[in-house]
Formats: C-alpha cells, sequence, structure tokens
C-alpha cells in the first residue's frame, strides 16, 4: 500500500510539472506568435503587463518578509520563509526586464512625439539605464537580505551544494552568532523597504505613467509600490494556502497564521481602494483638460468604463465583503479563491492603466485569448521558480521557534 501512495504521489508531481512546462511553452508559443505577426504591439502590450504584474508580485512578496523582521512580528512563523521564495523571481524579472527594450517602438508610443522639455526625462536610453540600475540595486539588497535570512533557517545536516554552500560557509564564518546575523538582517531589511519604494515608484512613473506623456499624477509611485504589497501578499497567502491543504499541521501552519495574514490583507485591499479613488478625484476637481482626459476614457467612456467598473469589484468590493467575515480569513480554501481573484483584478487594472496609450483602437479594450496564454506562460515561470526554490532549501516550509526571525 504504501509503494502505490508513493507512486501515485510521484505520477500526480510529474503530472503538475508537466503541465506547468505546458503553460510556459504554450505562453512563450503565443507571445512570439504575436510579435511576428500582424499585430506585434498586442503581444508587446501583453508581455509588458505580465512583467510588471508577476515582478511587483515577488517584489511585494519579499517584501512581506523584511517587514515581519523589522517589526518583530512573531505571528507570522513559516509565513515569512515562504515569502523569501518569491526571490527566485528576481534573477527571471531582471531577464524580462532587459528583453524590454526589444519592443521600445511598440511599447513607448512618445517616441515619435515632440516632448519638448520632458525629452530630457523621457528618452529611451535614460529610461531604460535608471531602470536597470534602479531594479539591479533593488534585487541585490533583495538578495542580500536574503543571504542573512536563510542562515537563520539552514539546516546544517542537508546536503550543502551550489547556493546552499556558500550560504553554508558565511553561516561558518559568522559563527552561527544569531544576534550578529539578526542585526545584519534589520540593515538589509532596511534598505530593501527604501529601495522598494523607490525603485517601484521609478518603475510606475517610466512603464506605466510615461505612456501617457501629458498626465501626471504624483500620487503614482505610492500607488504603484502599495499595489506591488498587496499582490504579493496575496500571492503568499496562495502559496501558503497550498502548503497546508497538503501537509496540514506539518507545515507549521495555523489557522491563526491565515487569520493574521488575511487581515493585514485586508488592510490593503481598503488602502489599494483608497490610493485608486484618490489619486482620480483630485484630478477630477482640479478639471485641467489633459490630466482629466486621461480619467474620462478610462473611466467614463465604453468599453473601459466597464474595465473599471470590473477592476474595482475584484481588487476591493468581493475582498471587502468577503474578508469582512473572520472565518474566511481562517479558511485556506476559500482564501485561494478570493486572492487570484485580486491577482487577475490586478491583471486588468494594469490594462486599464496601459491599454489606451498603446492600443491602436483605443475606443475598444484589448483583451483576447492570447493575453490569459501569455498570462499562463508567465505564472508557469513563477510557479517553477519558487518550487525550485523550495526544493534547494526545504527549511523554508517548515517552521522552527528557535529560528524565527
Amino acid at each position: 500500500m504504501k509503494e502505490i501512495n508513493t507512486q501515485e504521489s510521484f505520477l500526480q508531481k510529474t503530472l503538475r510539472f508537466w503541465v506547468v512546462i505546458a503553460f510556459v511553452l504554450i505562453g512563450f508559443a503565443t507571445f512570439i506568435y504575436g510579435v511576428f505577426g500582424p499585430h506585434p504591439e498586442r503581444a508587446w502590450q501583453a508581455y509588458l503587463i505580465n512583467f510588471l504584474l508577476w515582478s511587483g508580485m515577488a517584489q511585494g512578496a519579499v517584501l512581506f518578509s523584511t517587514v515581519v523582521h523589522l517589526t518583530k512580528a512573531r505571528w507570522s512563523g513559516p509565513l515569512a520563509g515562504l515569502s523569501e521564495s518569491f526571490s527566485a523571481f528576481f534573477p527571471l524579472s531582471f531577464v524580462f526586464f532587459l528583453l524590454l527594450f526589444l519592443g521600445k517602438t511598440h511599447l513607448f508610443p512618445w517616441l515619435n512625439e515632440d516632448l519638448a522639455e520632458k525629452k530630457i526625462w523621457l528618452n529611451i536610453p535614460f529610461l531604460f539605464w535608471r531602470d536597470f540600475f534602479g531594479l539591479l540595486i533593488l534585487y541585490g539588497i533583495g538578495f542580500g537580505y536574503l543571504n542573512q535570512a536563510l542562515q537563520l533557517k539552514l539546516d546544517p545536516n542537508q546536503p550543502q551544494m551550489g547556493i546552499r554552500k556558500l550560504i553554508y560557509k558565511r553561516w561558518k564564518q559568522n559563527g552561527n552568532n544569531i544576534e550578529l546575523i539578526e542585526n545584519r538582517m534589520t540593515i538589509w531589511g532596511g534598505l530593501y523597504i527604501l529601495a522598494f519604494a523607490l525603485v517601484l515608484s521609478l518603475i510606475g512613473y517610466d512603464l506605466v505613467m510615461s505612456m501617457d506623456p501629458h498626465w501626471v499624477s504624483t500620487l503614482f509611485g505610492a500607488y504603484n509600490f502599495v499595489k506591488a504589497f498587496y499582490i504579493g501578499m496575496g500571492a503568499l497567502i496562495i502559496l501558503a494556502s497550498v502548503f497546508y491543504l497538503r501537509y496540514g499541521e506539518a507545515s507549521g501552519l495555523t489557522s491563526s497564521h491565515f487569520h493574521d495574514i488575511g487581515k493585514l490583507f485586508f488592510a490593503f485591499s481598503l488602502l489599494w481602494a483608497d490610493f485608486f479613488y484618490v489619486q482620480l478625484v483630485v484630478i477630477w476637481y482640479g478639471n485641467i483638460s489633459e490630466e482629466a482626459h486621461y480619467i474620462i476614457q478610462r473611466t467614463m467612456l465604453a468599453d473601459w468604463n466597464s474595465l473599471a467598473w470590473a477592476v474595482l469589484i475584484l481588487c476591493f468590493v468581493l475582498p471587502f465583503i468577503v474578508l469582512l467575515n473572520k472565518k474566511v480569513k481562517t479558511k485556506p480554501i476559500f482564501m485561494i479563491p478570493i486572492c487570484a481573484v485580486v491577482i487577475i483584478g490586478i491583471w486588468l487594472e494594469h490594462l486599464l492603466l496601459l491599454g489606451p496609450a498603446l492600443s491602436h483602437n483605443p475606443d475598444s479594450i484589448p483583451l483576447g485569448v492570447s493575453d490569459g496564454l501569455i498570462f499562463l506562460g508567465f505564472f508557469g515561470v513563477m510557479a517553477i521558480a519558487v518550487t525550485y526554490f523550495l526544493r534547494r532549501f526545504p527549511e523554508l516550509v517548515r517552521y522552527k521557534e528557535n529560528k524565527v526571525a
């Protein structure tokens, strides 16, 4: 019986692996077909939207670990370790950013415009170089923090190969001095939080707001990094729920963990809605034509107004109503769909912000099957990266009281 169960488990893992690989291949093939097809701008639009979505998700998930460490939030337990696994997407995100350069003629509608004094800021070389160094600094600091965090959780009895071997050497050099490692984590964590706010603000300005170069929102940078933390927590809850449903209490997760992070997720649904509304209402009352046009097109004109309502319902109304119930927040089986709905809502929100500027027909929503397939491709890449990381560092899955940061 035990042998049969082992074989069934192996077959299930193999099937899941090939399904994820299929997602990646289908997404990649769809993107390549779109790039060389009659409407390459649609493919590059989908690519940019998914780059922003999945990169922000990984960056926001890692932020959770830094925040709970700096605030000494002991309630997080194994959630902090699981959130660190999303750092595996950082190198891939950096590569995806570099590939954006290939689609620059389809992604930046202001290339052929007379921007006058704005050309000092809005020019391709300067834009890509500053974002290049911004992401390099953010991810470098993130890995610096991760290096210290893994030293606290590393099991010296496990085989030490590859990256584990490097971290094990650092752990031995530090003499397993927990206080020293935690102090370094605090420094790296503080730097990551600062870099997160600055770099994601920059990315928001350069890769989203600049698509309509005559529209300005001073709140957009903060809105962008709040959104990233929101979906980062959503992805973390989904990952934690999968582990809890699979391993139960052996994962170290309890209903209390889900209740606590569920409350934080609920709070950020309110914060996201506040930023989403406030930056629009200020422009509306200001009634400056070049700024008001941006809002009118996305919230009042068909078909974009329908998409705006869909985003508001998916990202705020539904999670707000559902998460008012305490029991829902403690049930992983319910948290998975609500977090997935929010992530899909933010995916559509990126389309709402970018679509009218990038689409050749701004009166209709450029959303089709190919967009969904490219979304699945990025999902597959994220799933492979996180799974690979957790297999290299299985200590992140199980919670140990004396190792918590």
